[in-house]
């Protein structure tokens, strides 16, 4: 026999489910288990960062590309040579910051020489930058417009990523 006070927690838990605070959809999961901790309208936690040349790089006036990156992973350097080929490093306007995930200023440095980057490299050797964006899954690429609000969020995991980057 069911007690009543058991009855009236199971009507509460299933009402709670069925109202319309509970009725909206959530995002389909990734079959990977990737997570992503910032969405299309929320603002860049980030403000400043300071590059791998001891730099502050506050994030400009314009679009932003930011990509959260690691050296050792070929889907990183098939999005970076992708970005290297495409338009987008020749665009004015566009500021283009990568961040090693656990990477150290001595080999991104070395990375940055071997594979020609010229734009700002950040250093985020205990994932401190990346753990507010996502849980795993790299390359990733976030677009900020010019108020540094997400516009849209990218795993760069398959070839031609790079042609879905678009304000």
């Amino acid at each position: 026999m069911i007690k009543p006070l058991t009855i009236v927690a199971l009507v509460t838990a299933l009402g709670s489910q069925l109202s319309a605070c509970n009725a909206t959809s959530l995002p389909d999961a990734h079959p990977k288990g990737y997570e992503t901790y910032i969405n299309p309208g929320d603002t860049f936690r980030h403000t400043q960062l300071v590059n791998i040349d001891g730099e502050p790089v506050q994030l400009a006036q314009g679009n932003k590309l930011i990509i959260l990156f690691a050296s050792w992973c070929s889907d990183s350097q098939r999005t970076l040579n992708e970005l290297k080929a495409s338009e987008l490093l020749a665009d004015p306007q566009l500021q283009i910051i990568a961040i090693g995930r656990e990477e150290d200023v001595e080999t991104l440095k070395a990375f940055r020489t071997s594979f020609g980057i010229d734009f700002n490299i950040v250093a985020d050797p205990d994932r401190a930058i990346y753990s507010q964006y996502a849980n795993k899954g790299i390359p990733r690429l976030i677009m900020l417009n010019k108020q540094n609000q997400v516009v849209k969020t990218l795993i760069g995991e398959q070839a031609g990523i790079i042609e879905q980057v678009r304000w």
